[in-house]
C-alpha cells in the first residue's frame, strides 16, 4: 500500500469527514489518496481560512478538525490558525507537505524548518520519516489533540515518504476517560459554598460543553446561586435567566464587576488563563475562590485560589450538586439588583435610532432576528465587547468569539465551518471591515459550497478597536483610517448577494430577509463608534458605582 493511502485510511479510522486547505506539489500523492477516500476536501482560498475552519470544526464537534497545506509559504500561513486553536482549546490537526528528505532535487528551495516553527504554538509537531510510522504518528496526534486541554497538533508528510510502500496495519482509536476530582476536594468545596455569605458562580471557556452545561443548569436550579460569564463562557447557561448577572467583557467598572466584588466566594468553573482575567484577587479583602477545571490553576499575582477541584468539570459539578444543601443564610438579593440595572441600561441604549448605527443597536437587532439555536460567529474588533456584553446567548456555542488569541480574520471562515457542521441552523457572521477584508476571499468558498450564510460587515473605515484605545489614552486620532471597496459590488463579484443599510430601521428587516433567503449575503452596515469611549469608560462605570 502507498504510504499516502495508509495516511488517509488512518484519518478515516479517526472519523475525519472534512479536510480544509490548499494542496501543493508536495501533497499530490496525498491528494490522490483523499480523492479515493470518504473524506471531503474543502478547497479554500487561503491556508489561514482553512486553519480557522478546521479549528472551528473542532470547537463545535469536539472532534479533531483537519487542515492541509504545502511546504514553506503554505505552512507559514497556518501559524496564526495554529495559535488560534492552541490558545482557544480547539482540537485541530495540521498536515503540511515537505520536499523529499532522502534525496534532494531542488536544494533548499522553499524549505524551512516547519517542525521547529510549529513547536511553540502546538501541543505536538512531528515529521513522518517512514511510511511504517504513519499509523502510530496519526493515532498519537489525535490522542494529543483531544487530550485536556485540547489544542493544535502538526504532522509533516514529506513527498518521498508519501509515495513509498508500506504494509503496516492501522491502529484502532482508543477511548480515554478523564480523571475525576478527589472526594476530599468535593467535600471541601461543598463546605466552602455552604459557609459562604454571598457565593457567585463564574463560568469560563472550559465549561462550554453540553454535559457541563447540563450539570451547571441543575446546580443553579437547586441552589439559586447567580452566575456571571467570561466572553468564551457565554451560552453555557441561558442568559435570559434572571440569575444572570452579566458578562466580563470589560476589564473593570461594569455592573458585573459590582457583583464580583460583593461575592465572598467565587466558584470559578472552567475559566482558562488565556482569557483576560474576569476578576482580580487581593490578599486583603477576604474573598475566596474555588477553582473547578480539568487541570490545576496557573497561579499568578491576581489568581491564587484557596481550593482546586481538578478533574472532569461535569462530574465535579454533579458531585457538588449531589452533596450541597442550599442555605437560608445566603444573601443573594444584591445580584438581582445588578441584573436589573444591567438589563435596564442595555435596553435604553439599544433603542437609539441614530445613523450610522450604534453597536448596541446592531447587537439588539441581530439577537431579535436570530433563532434560539442560531449561531453567530464574530471576528475581532471593538464590537466584540458589545456582543459579549449585550448579546444574550441561549445555549452553548451559539456565540462563537475568540478571547484567547483574539485574531482578526477568523469570523467568515468560522461561519463557513459552523454551517458545514450545522446545515440546519441559521448562521450569521459579524465582522468589522478590517477583519473581514483579511479573509474576505473565502466568500468564494462559501458560494462554491452553496452555503446559506449571512455576513454583516460593520463598516467604520478604520481600525475601530485601536481608535477606542487611542482615545482612551488621550492620544491624537492618527494612523488608523483606510478605504474600503464597495462591499455590495464586492459581494456580487463573488456570486453573493450584497446589501447596504441606509437607515437604522432598515437593519432588522434586511437581516430577516437574508436569513430566510438562500445563498450567501453580505450586509454593509455603517456603524458609529464615536460614543464608545464615553459609554464604555465613563457612563457604565458611573451607573454601576451607584449600586
Amino acid at each position: 500500500m502507498k504510504a499516502s493511502d495508509l495516511f488517509v485510511k488512518a484519518l478515516e479510522a479517526e472519523g475525519v469527514k472534512y479536510i480544509f486547505g490548499i494542496p501543493g506539489e508536495e501533497n499530490l500523492d496525498l491528494l490522490e489518496s483523499i480523492r479515493e477516500s470518504s473524506i471531503r476536501l474543502i478547497i479554500t482560498r487561503h491556508e489561514q481560512g482553512a486553519g480557522f475552519m478546521a479549528a472551528t470544526y473542532g470547537r463545535l464537534t469536539g472532534a479533531v478538525g483537519v487542515c492541509l497545506s504545502t511546504l514553506g509559504p503554505g505552512a507559514t500561513n497556518l501559524v496564526t490558525p495554529a495559535a488560534y486553536a492552541q490558545l482557544g482549546a480547539m482540537p485541530m490537526l495540521m498536515i503540511t507537505g515537505q520536499k523529499p528528505i532522502k534525496t534532494s532535487k531542488q536544494g533548499r528551495f522553499q524549505v524551512i524548518d516547519v517542525i521547529d516553527m510549529m513547536r511553540p504554538i502546538t501541543k505536538s509537531t512531528v515529521q513522518v520519516v517512514s511510511g511504517d510510522r504513519i499509523p502510530s504518528v496519526v493515532r498519537e496526534a489525535f490522542r494529543i489533540a483531544h487530550e485536556e486541554r485540547p489544542g493544535a497538533v502538526h504532522i509533516e508528510l514529506p513527498e518521498d515518504i508519501a509515495s513509498e510502500s508500506t504494509q503496516m496495519p492501522l491502529l484502532k482509536p482508543s477511548v480515554t476517560r478523564r480523571p475525576i476530582a478527589e472526594y476530599k476536594a468535593i467535600k471541601c468545596a461543598v463546605e466552602m459554598i455552604e459557609q459562604a455569605t454571598s457565593p457567585l458562580l463564574l463560568i469560563g471557556a472550559g465549561a462550554n460543553r453540553k454535559l457541563t452545561a447540563k450539570m451547571l443548569r441543575e446546580f443553579v436550579d437547586k441552589t439559586a446561586i447567580p452566575f456571571v460569564t467570561t466572553q468564551m463562557g457565554k451560552g453555557v447557561l441561558d442568559e435570559r435567566d434572571p440569575l444572570f448577572a452579566g458578562n466580563t467583557a470589560l476589564s473593570d467598572g461594569d455592573f458585573v464587576h459590582r457583583a464580583i466584588r460583593r461575592a465572598d466566594l467565587i466558584i470559578n468553573v472552567g475559566h482558562d488563563v488565556v482569557e483576560k482575567p474576569p476578576f482580580f484577587m487581593h490578599n486583603d479583602n477576604g474573598q475566596k475562590v474555588i477553582h473547578v477545571n480539568f487541570g490545576s490553576a496557573a497561579v499568578d499575582p491576581v489568581y491564587f485560589p484557596q481550593l482546586e477541584v481538578v478533574g472532569d468539570i461535569a462530574n465535579s459539578i454533579w458531585q457538588i450538586n449531589e452533596r450541597i444543601t442550599p442555605q437560608s443564610g445566603w444573601k443573594l438579593d444584591f445580584y438581582k439588583d445588578v441584573h436589573d440595572a444591567y438589563a435596564q441600561h442595555r435596553a435604553s441604549a439599544e433603542c437609539d435610532e441614530r445613523y450610522p448605527v450604534l453597536p448596541e443597536r446592531v447587537v439588539r437587532d441581530i439577537r431579535q432576528v436570530m433563532p434560539e439555536d442560531g449561531i453567530v460567529t464574530l471576528d475581532n474588533g471593538v464590537y466584540k465587547i458589545w456582543f459579549a456584553r449585550n448579546y444574550l446567548a441561549y445555549g452553548p456555542n451559539t456565540l462563537l468569539l475568540d478571547n484567547a488569541l483574539a485574531t482578526m480574520g477568523a469570523g467568515l471562515p468560522s461561519a463557513i465551518a459552523a454551517k458545514l457542521v450545522h446545515p440546519e441552523k441559521a448562521v450569521l457572521s459579524v465582522c468589522g471591515d478590517g477583519g473581514f477584508m483579511m479573509n474576505s476571499q473565502e466568500l468564494e468558498t462559501a458560494v462554491r459550497l452553496k452555503l446559506d450564510l449571512v455576513v454583516v460587515v460593520l463598516r467604520d473605515d478604520a481600525y475601530g478597536m485601536i481608535k477606542w484605545k487611542q482615545a482612551n489614552m488621550h492620544f491624537t486620532d492618527f494612523g488608523l483610517d483606510y478605504g474600503n471597496p464597495d462591499l455590495v459590488l464586492y459581494a456580487q463579484s463573488y456570486g453573493a448577494q450584497g446589501w447596504r443599510i441606509e437607515n437604522t430601521g432598515h437593519l432588522a428587516q434586511t437581516l430577516t430577509d437574508c436569513l430566510r433567503a438562500k445563498g450567501v449575503h453580505v450586509v454593509d452596515c455603517p456603524v458609529d463608534y464615536s460614543l464608545n469611549d464615553e459609554t464604555l469608560n465613563h457612563t457604565i462605570r458611573q451607573l454601576s458605582e451607584k449600586l
